[in-house]
């Protein structure tokens, strides 16, 4: 197994994407770059900065901007349909709730892989552009996204859903746990970190 290249300003692209890195990894390099207000980014967002420093030499700017909110979340205060989210909470009680108010509307509804993702990445573009959404909204968006037989885009930096994804397609009949085992192992090499890599590694 090659040695793993280190995170430094000297690193190739080719090295940063043949490469597993972990979040707390990304959010200590990005704060030597000297990228500000990262510490609530998203994993991909974070890729998505290195990257940038990496093709052009300069330290980026995030393009989320948080509005952050202190006091009481919106699941503590009893979440219904109408009500306009405020405070969001990504924990099991919201997660319950949108599932189950989308199976009263849809109750053969299944769930598809990804469909959550997405969800999270709707919210935030429609509060971001100022939009004040209900979770009545929250759970229709949910259910459109569970209900389209279109298949999803590839989510950028999004490895670990892509793979998955894949794999699911290409190995007929395989379970998650075969899947989730394929995934460990393809991070310990040192290949571009998809399917496709992994496919042609295993012949």
């Amino acid at each position: 197994m090659a040695k793993k290249v280190k995170l430094t300003k000297s690193i190739t692209e080719t090295e940063f994407d043949t490469g597993y890195w972990y979040a707390h990894e990304l959010k200590t390099f990005v704060k030597e770059l000297g990228i500000t207000n990262s510490s609530r980014l998203r994993k991909d967002e974070l890729e998505k900065l290195i990257k940038q420093y990496i093709r052009t030499g300069e330290v980026p700017n995030p393009e989320r901007k948080y509005d952050k909110r202190n006091g009481v979340k919106d699941y503590e205060l009893g979440l219904t349909l109408s009500m306009t989210i405020n405070n969001y909470t990504s924990n099991k009680p919201t997660k319950q709730f949108i599932e189950k108010e989308a199976l009263k509307i849809s109750p053969n509804l299944k769930t598809k892989m990804g469909a959550r993702y997405r969800l999270n990445r709707w919210r935030e573009e429609q509060i971001n552009a100022g939009k004040k959404i209900t979770y009545g909204d929250l759970v229709k968006q949910y259910i459109r996204l569970n209900e389209s037989e279109e298949p999803f885009e590839k989510i950028p930096h999004g490895r670990y859903i892509n793979f998955l994804s894949d794999y699911f397609a290409g190995e007929k009949g395989a379970t998650r746990e075969q899947a989730i085992k394929a995934w460990e192992r393809l991070k310990e090499l040192d290949i571009p970190k998809n399917y496709e890599s992994w496919k042609k590694h295993c012949k």
